[in-house]
């Protein structure tokens, strides 16, 4: 689905290193309008520090940002949700003896005034804009006033997701969305991550799940010990050619980098 115009996020030689270690080393990372780019490698590749890098936690010792072909500077996660990025982590960071709406406006709650003088929190509009939300942007039906403890693993992806959503961003981040669940919640997950594309976000996924980031994506960019190595369309390469990049840190024969990279 990619359309190789300016991409919603783009990073440009992104170096980072902590002390002796070079964790980034001149990485090239975007992600065009209404797609869903996989971020994969093994252990230590980089994935996670690209990542923080993206959201403000960490700063970058070289390169830009840009969103909408614009630089910016993101100073922290509060930052990059201002800018449209948000992140679903894979813990989830979900309070499990709150309720769902509780969890989907944790932070930031609705608020009335009493007689219109004294500030209180509006449970009733937290309701139901989080019953709208998991309603109309993944179709499932969830009582927002159940403690998020008593759903099932993908019930809490669910409400992870719609957390996100809360924001409106125009890229969501999700690492490792599938992980720990069964293979019926997995599915539906996937399921959920393709109608937001479809519904015309940007989505990156950071996963060890090759079979799943063939399944979901458009593209993938491919980082080996903080480098990268090449971003391609899915389509266009199978597993043992992915695998050959991340171990050999070389593009093989025949494989083609996709427009949007420099590689």
């Amino acid at each position: 689905m990619s359309t190789h115009e300016t991409p919603v996020l783009e990073m440009r030689g992104i170096s980072k290193s902590f002390g002796s270690l070079q964790a980034l080393n001149d990485v090239d990372f975007s992600v065009n309008d209404q797609e869903i780019v996989g971020l994969v490698g093994d252990n230590g590749a980089g994935k996670s520090t690209l990542v923080k890098t993206l959201v403000g936690l960490h700063e970058p010792d070289d390169g830009e940002i840009l969103l909408h072909g614009e630089p910016v500077t993101i100073a922290d996660p509060k930052d990059a949700r201002k800018h449209g990025i948000a992140t679903v982590y894979q813990d989830l960071a979900l309070v499990d003896e709150l309720s769902v709406a509780m969890n989907l406006h944790l932070g930031r709650p609705l608020m009335k005034r009493l007689g219109g003088v004294i500030p209180i929190v509006d449970w009733a509009s937290m309701n139901e804009n989080a019953e709208k939300v998991l309603r109309e942007n993944l179709n499932i039906h969830i009582d927002p006033e159940s403690k998020v403890e008593f759903l099932s693993g993908g019930e809490r992806q669910a409400v992870a997701i719609c957390r996100a959503l809360v924001t409106d961003p125009d890229v969501i981040v999700m690492d490792e969305p599938t992980s720990a669940l069964s293979a019926d919640a997995a599915e539906r997950v996937m399921n959920l991550i393709t109608s937001l594309r479809d519904q015309g976000l940007s989505i990156v996924i950071i996963s060890h799940n090759l079979d799943e980031i063939f399944e979901i994506t458009d593209q993938m960019t491919i980082l080996s010990n903080g480098q990268h190595i090449t971003t391609v369309d899915t389509s266009t390469v199978n597993r043992e050619q992915v695998v050959q990049m991340m171990i050999s840190e070389t593009v093989p024969d025949g494989v083609e980098a996709a427009a949007q990279s420099k590689a």
